[in-house]
């Protein structure tokens, strides 16, 4: 996993750290497995609107903030190991509640209802589950030095599930049921909790006093530019996920994800800072432009595996800047930060896709164009610059 700025340590990859990161991969695959499945049994099945379909994904955005501001408190007052194993659980009795609504138990006007709620719950708990995960239990498995590589390479695998649980979930509609497949979403949290229980955290008496309600693990209000940048990108990567929903278009967004590692150790190792921001919406831009070529193989090939190089190295490069703005105490503030401008980011171009451009694709990719222009423009003219300047690393 190298980068500018980066060093790499072999020892990080010890059992425990690959424990932890493989329990990250399963649960955000668990997660990212609906995004293709729920809209298509929603359509084709349960008969429901794009416009109800668009709530109940994008709802899942706002939920992953609904607890963040007690997530300090959480993992003080109780062993953080278990905070993040509970959650998970949540997760695995809304998986199941969704099981059962989809074996068709509950009528429609019930299920409009229903499926928004349980999406915002689930939110809710991927949301704390994750913040727990990646900024504290995650960096409690490695040393000191190398909590920054820890925290960039255990981002890896979350982005990886960006294309893994979708194409699970794809290849697997012909054989299954969807709601078997829901059920095998519920399996992969339950691994997943296994994982995390199979390390041993040692206790931590918690600070004399506790703040029921604070920012720290949850926002750092100094990264509020890099958060708007970021989810303007992440916002083209939800407006694709809402547009495609076939195995080639994922696996080849994998293929993009691959590439965008490949090109961090061999391509930008010493290249200058803002250079990887700006290939990678300029990669975006071209894969939007793509599906204006009428080339089929373009479309289907080369336009999902420039948007996942793109993508992936914007991401990369945005957690490394969220990490170096914070201070020492902050850094699993800054990865939480990161983490919800991401999903919130993605929620909304889901959102906006299926609300907006379900039957209009061509609108939605122009509008897509225009906001990588507008990301673009706003790093190079003042994001950039403010990071420089502020940067505490």
């Amino acid at each position: 996993m190298y980068t500018q700025n980066t060093p790499v340590h072999v020892k990080l990859w010890h059992k425990d750290f690959w424990l932890m990161a493989v329990a990250n991969l399963l649960l955000t695959v668990a997660v990212y497995i609906q995004i293709p499945l729920l809209p298509i049994w929603m359509i084709k099945d349960a008969g429901f609107s794009p416009g109800v379909v668009a709530v109940s994904l994008g709802i899942f955005g706002l939920g992953v903030f609904s607890l963040g501001f007690f997530c300090s408190y959480l993992v003080q007052k109780y062993r953080r190991n278990l905070v993040c194993i509970r959650s998970i659980w949540v997760l695995v009795i809304c998986f199941c509640a969704l099981y059962y609504i989809q074996r068709g138990h509950v009528f429609q006007i019930e299920g409009y209802i229903l499926i928004p709620v349980l999406r915002f719950i689930q939110g809710a708990a991927f949301g704390l589950a994750q913040m727990v995960l990646s900024s504290t239990l995650i960096i409690d498995t490695c040393e000191s030095f190398q909590r920054t590589e820890a925290n960039h390479s255990s981002a890896w695998f979350s982005r990886l599930a960006l294309s893994v649980g979708p194409l699970i979930s794809i290849l697997l509609m012909p054989m299954l049921s969807v709601s078997t497949i829901t059920l095998i979403s519920a399996v992969l949290c339950l691994l997943s909790t296994f994982l995390i229980l199979s390390v041993k955290f040692p206790f931590r008496a918690p600070e004399d006093v506790i703040c029921k309600v604070s920012l720290d693990r949850f926002f750092l209000p100094q990264g509020k530019w890099l958060f708007l940048n970021l989810s303007l990108v992440a916002v083209v990567v939800g407006l694709f996920l809402s547009a495609e929903h076939t195995s080639t278009f994922y696996a080849m967004l994998m293929a993009g994800f691959i590439l965008a590692m490949l090109s961090q150790r061999f391509v930008f190792v010493n290249a200058e800072l803002k250079s990887e921001v700006v290939t990678g919406i300029l990669l975006m831009m071209a894969a939007c432009l793509m599906y204006f070529s009428g080339d089929r193989n373009a479309i289907n090939l080369i336009s999902p595996t420039l948007l996942g190089c793109g993508i992936g190295i914007i991401g990369a490069r945005f957690l490394l800047f969220f990490l170096k703005l914070s201070l020492h105490c902050q850094r699993g503030t800054s990865q939480s930060t990161f983490f919800l401008s991401w999903e919130f980011g993605i929620s909304l171009g889901i959102f906006l896709g299926y609300y907006f451009f379900y039957n209009d694709i061509s609108a939605m990719y122009i509008v897509a164009l225009t906001i990588l222009c507008m990301a673009m423009l706003m790093y190079l003219l003042f994001t950039h610059t403010w990071y420089i300047k502020n940067k505490n690393r």
